[in-house]
């Protein structure tokens, strides 16, 4: 068989009637209906279950640790399979690798809906994380064979549209389904959501055929870079816990490191290896996943720490702190289609460079409000924080993905996912660690000052490096200990915020030099 003549067709020989379908099979606005569903799908479900876990843990009398891996689990899962997954893709076809994604995240929703065992939750949902690692890649990928370059700037921009306002409606969603069913009814939400996507899918979408290429499938690339992503992710998301210099943690990032190098020697060597090197040589791809990464620092670990400040020291309810953080994610969702029609016209790099700048003037106004700000202030910094996020999130991702040759479209998809997962798994640990660092080194000279003495002064600044302060003094010395663990706690995140400032104007200064020299933008 002509291999290139089935990539030309599609993989359309697995539908018997996609030949009667000519003006809607391979549509690309259908296609970017049929994805934006998958990845709603994900986006949803991931929110739905964060509001379900208490309840899930009493039910099943389940630990804190248990509950916490209902969720760490599923992470590590997509994670290390991100690459790998779009790899297949690109070997045996996205369209297939989309249809058994999103089919075996619906069937493990329904199976993990099914369970009686915190222990069968945990396994299924490890499980259901790789399905969802599967998805993520085709997605992006289907919409770069759907679109040319020059016009995948509005389908992404719908596509991140899609996932913001999936992730702003979850909680609330996730509230209602939990408060009125069963926790569930939380994955029972994933069924009618895959079967339609399934549906449209088989009947719209054109996905490309099996790869030329006939050199083995690289099984230990994806050995390697797994391990590799499973050592790096489990010290990061348990570093802030048992701290950076402890041994498990330490032993963590060496393994990291050294299988690491092992799989970038591994990759040199491969006839066909599972993430080639040379994508790093393009430009648009280099920057676009160190911008991805960069912004999902900020966009993970600001509003982290940001509900701490909102509610342990400003005093607001948990449904005051989630309307502000409602506001970031609003104007993202409104803002997406309007930078995708800037980005449309001038390209991707100044709107890029303006989204950073923009978001580290936020960071700076954030910094500026100290331990008594007014909450109309606060607003106008999360709005704009929202406004740059969106030309950037949108931006890098059409760097990656344009910037890749469709051959390696699975890849660069798995790539952009795989760097929002490492960001944002650093902005949070990354963060919280400054901000205990920096109340570490104040809170004990002020306390002395103060004529204030706890018991536990460890215990003491673990407290106040979540914004709360310390117990056992009472009366006037009580009040004075609370102004010093607000006005402390603010001190720890303005230095963590000044940090994650910095980053965001390197990040312009790097979409600023990662132009074409001619200061062409088509790229």
């Amino acid at each position: 068989m002509d291999t290139r003549s089935a990539d030309a067709r599609g993989d359309d020989r697995t539908v018997p009637d996609a030949g009667r379908r000519p003006a809607l099979r391979g549509h690309p606005w259908l296609t970017l209906i049929v994805v934006s569903c998958g990845a709603m799908m994900v986006a949803l479900d991931s929110m739905v279950v964060t509001v379900a876990q208490p309840v899930i843990q009493q039910e099943l009398s389940a630990s804190l640790p248990q509950v916490q891996w209902v969720t760490t689990g599923y992470l590590l899962a997509v994670a290390v399979l991100l690459v790998g997954a779009g790899k297949l893709g690109d070997r045996f076809g996205h369209r297939r690798m989309f249809l058994i994604g999103v089919t075996g995240f619906t069937i493990t929703s329904v199976l993990i809906g099914l369970s009686g065992t915190i222990a069968l939750v945990i396994a299924l949902r490890v499980v259901q994380g790789l399905f969802g690692a599967v998805l993520q890649p085709a997605t992006l990928a289907l919409l770069r064979v759907a679109f040319p370059p020059e016009r995948l700037m509005m389908p992404i921009a719908v596509r991140s549209a899609v996932l913001g306002a999936s992730t702003a409606a979850g909680p609330i969603l996730g509230g209602l389904v939990v408060e009125h069913l069963n926790w569930q009814a939380a994955f029972f939400l994933n069924v009618p959501i895959g079967v339609v996507t399934v549906a449209i899918a088989l009947l719209f979408v054109r996905g490309t055929g099996p790869s030329a290429v006939r050199a083995p499938f690289d099984l230990p690339g994806l050995l390697l870079l797994s391990t590799t992503l499973a050592a790096l992710l489990w010290a990061v998301t348990n570093a802030p816990q048992r701290g950076f210099t402890g041994p498990w943690i330490v032993a963590a990032f060496v393994v990291a490191a050294l299988v690491g190098a092992l799989f970038l020697r591994r990759e040199r060597r491969a006839a066909d290896p599972l993430m080639p090197l040379s994508l790093f040589r393009l430009r648009p791809v280099a920057i676009g996943v160190t911008l991805m990464a960069l912004i999902s620092f900020v966009l993970f670990g600001v509003p982290f720490l940001l509900t701490f400040y909102l509610q342990n020291v400003l005093g607001l309810t948990p449904a005051q702190c989630g309307i502000q953080v409602l506001w970031l994610t609003l104007v993202m969702v409104a803002g997406g289609p309007i930078a995708g029609s800037v980005m449309s016209r001038t390209g991707p790099w100044i709107p890029v460079a303006v989204g950073m700048t923009l978001t580290g003037v936020a960071l700076l106004g954030v910094m500026r409000l100290g331990a008594g700000a007014d909450i109309h202030a606060l607003t106008v910094w999360f709005v704009l924080l929202g406004v740059g996020f969106s030309p950037v999130v949108i931006g890098a991702t059409r760097m990656i993905i344009g910037g890749a040759p469709v051959s390696a479209a699975g890849v660069a998809g798995g790539l952009q996912q795989t760097a929002m997962q490492i960001g944002g798994s650093l902005g949070t640990a990354v963060l919280g660690a400054v901000v205990a660092a920096r109340v570490g080194a104040l809170l004990p000279d002020r306390l002395h000052a103060a004529g204030l003495v706890v018991a536990d002064r460890a215990a003491a600044v673990q407290h106040v490096a979540v914004g709360d302060p310390p117990t056992g003094i009472t009366g006037a010395g009580a009040r004075l200990l609370n102004t010093i663990a607000d006005t402390t706690f603010v001190d720890g995140m303005d230095t963590a915020l000044a940090v994650t400032a910095v980053l965001a104007f390197a990040g312009a200064l790097a979409a600023l030099a990662g132009r074409s020299p001619s200061g062409s933008e088509s790229t």
